[in-house]
C-alpha cells in the first residue's frame, strides 16, 4: 500500500481509499485519558483520515460526551480491564468489520493489544507514549513488542528520551507530538486581592502517584504558620476515602473534594494557585490548563513539568515527596500576591507561545506525514525534531538538551 501525499482530499492509498485509523484507548474514562482526544483527532480529520475510537474498557464512562460533542465515532467494550484475550478478540473482530488502514494506540494495555491485533491482521500501528514511569512488567512487555510498533509518538521531550533510552526505539521509528494544545479563548483567573482568602487547587485522579497525601499533610504545615487558604482538590480515585478521613482527623475544615470537575476550565479560572505534587508525570495536561488559565503553578520536579515551570518566573519546583519544602514554597509565595498573579500572567502567556494550535497542528501532521503500513519501508524524523519545527535551531537544541538532562536523572 502506498499514499499520495496529503492533498484537498487527504491521503489515498493505492486503490484511492481513505486512510482509516483505528485509535485505540484502555477506556472511556473521563479526564487526563480522554480529554486529549478531541484535539488529536481534529488534526487527524483535517489532514483527510477517517477515525473511529475504540474503547477497551468503559470504566466510568465520563468520556463519551466529549466524544459525543465533537462527533467522533466510538465503539465501547462491554468488559473488565483483566479479561486481556477477550478484549482482544474483541478488537481483532471489530477492526475487521471497520477494516482501518491503521492502528493508533494510546496507554500499555491497549498498546500491547493493538500491537498483537496489528501482527494479526497486517495493519501497521503507531503507539503514543505518555508515562514517565512504567510497572516493571509493562517495562519488559513493551521492550519485547517494540518493534511490532512502526512508530512512536511521545507526548513531550522528556518522554521521547525516555523511550528512546529504556524501550531502545531508534531515532528514525520515533517523534514527539505535545499533546497539549493551548486555546487563547479559555477562562482566565484573578488576582487574589487584598483580605481575600487565598484559593489553592488541584486537578487529577485522586491516587497515590498524585501525591495528594503530600499536599493535605502540607496543608496541615501551612495552618500552623498561619497562612489564610482555602484547598480544593477535585477529582475522583481510589484514594478519596482515605484523603477525606486525613482531612478530617487533622482539622483541615477548608480542605475540600468536590468531586469529578465537569468544568475544568471554570475550575481552574477560580482558583489563584494550582499545585501538582505528583511522585511521577509524563506530560501532565492538568499542570498546563492552569498555566493556560494564568495561575503560577507549585510542582514536583517531574516528567515535562520540569520544562515548563521556571522556578521564580512561572512558578516553582519542589522536591516529589517534600511535605516541608512543599509547605514552605507554598507559603512563601502566598506572601507576595502581586507577584504571584505576575508569574501567572508569565506561565499564560508561555504556554500560549510553546503549545499554540498552530504548533500542535504542525506537529501531529509532522507524524501523518510518516505513516506506513510497510514498518520496514518507514522513514521517520529523529525524535523531537517534529514537535520543534517552528522553533529556532538554538532553541530547539537547548530544550533537547534540557530534555536528556532530566531523562538521565530519572
Amino acid at each position: 500500500m502506498t499514499y499520495a501525499s496529503s492533498n484537498s482530499s487527504g491521503p489515498v492509498d493505492r486503490n484511492g481509499g481513505r486512510i482509516r485509523i483505528a485509535y485505540v484507548i484502555n477506556s472511556m474514562e473521563g479526564g487526563g485519558t480522554t480529554s486529549p482526544v478531541p484535539a488529536i483527532v481534529q488534526v487527524m480529520r483535517n489532514y483527510g483520515v477517517e477515525v473511529r475510537v475504540f474503547a477497551l474498557t468503559r470504566r466510568d464512562g465520563r468520556g463519551q460526551r466529549l466524544l459525543d460533542d465533537a462527533n467522533i465515532a466510538s465503539d465501547i467494550r462491554d468488559g473488565g480491564e483483566k479479561d486481556h484475550w477477550r478484549a482482544l478478540r474483541w478488537l481483532v473482530e471489530e477492526l475487521r468489520t471497520w477494516q482501518p488502514t491503521h492502528l493508533w494506540t494510546s496507554l500499555t494495555r491497549a498498546t500491547l493489544l493493538g500491537q498483537l491485533a496489528g501482527k494479526w491482521l497486517g495493519l501497521p500501528v503507531i503507539s503514543w507514549q505518555h508515562n514517565i514511569f512504567l510497572k516493571p512488567a509493562n517495562l519488559r512487555l513493551l521492550r519485547l513488542t517494540r518493534r511490532l510498533s512502526a512508530i512512536w509518538v511521545a507526548d513531550s521531550a522528556v518522554v521521547a528520551m525516555l523511550t528512546a533510552r529504556r524501550l531502545n526505539v531508534p531515532p528514525d521509528r520515533l517523534m514527539t507530538w505535545p499533546i497539549f494544545r493551548a486555546d487563547p479563548e479559555a477562562p482566565q483567573a484573578s488576582a487574589c486581592r487584598p483580605g481575600e482568602t487565598l484559593r489553592i487547587g488541584s486537578l487529577g485522579r485522586l491516587h497515590r502517584v498524585k501525591g495528594y497525601d503530600v499536599l493535605l499533610r502540607a496543608a496541615v504545615a501551612l495552618q500552623a504558620m498561619g497562612v489564610d487558604f482555602e484547598m480544593i482538590i477535585c477529582g475522583e480515585g481510589a484514594q478519596r476515602d482515605e484523603l477525606l478521613a486525613y482531612a478530617e482527623a487533622n482539622g483541615l475544615t477548608n480542605a475540600h473534594f468536590p468531586g469529578y470537575a465537569t468544568d475544568p476550565a471554570a475550575f481552574l479560572a477560580s482558583l489563584h494557585l494550582y499545585v501538582q505534587p505528583s511522585w511521577a508525570e509524563g506530560f501532565c495536561i492538568a499542570a498546563h490548563e492552569a498555566m493556560q488559565a494564568g495561575l503560577p503553578v507549585i510542582a514536583s520536579a517531574v516528567g515535562e513539568l520540569q520544562m515548563s515551570i521556571e522556578s521564580g518566573e512561572t512558578g516553582d519546583l519542589t522536591a516529589p515527596g517534600s511535605v516541608e519544602l512543599l509547605a514552605r514554597k507554598i507559603a512563601w509565595w502566598v506572601r507576595d500576591r502581586e507577584r504571584l498573579a505576575a508569574m501567572g500572567s508569565k506561565a499564560r502567556k508561555m504556554v500560549l507561545q510553546k503549545f499554540a494550535p498552530d504548533s500542535f497542528e504542525a506537529a501531529g501532521r509532522a507524524v501523518l506525514d510518516r505513516l506506513s503500513p510497510d514498518p520496514d519501508q518507514a522513514a521517520f524524523s529523529p525524535a523531537v525534531s517534529a514537535a520543534d519545527s517552528s522553533a529556532s535551531g538554538r532553541s530547539r537544541k537547548s530544550s533537547t538538551a534540557r530534555a536528556a538532562r532530566i531523562a538521565e536523572g530519572s
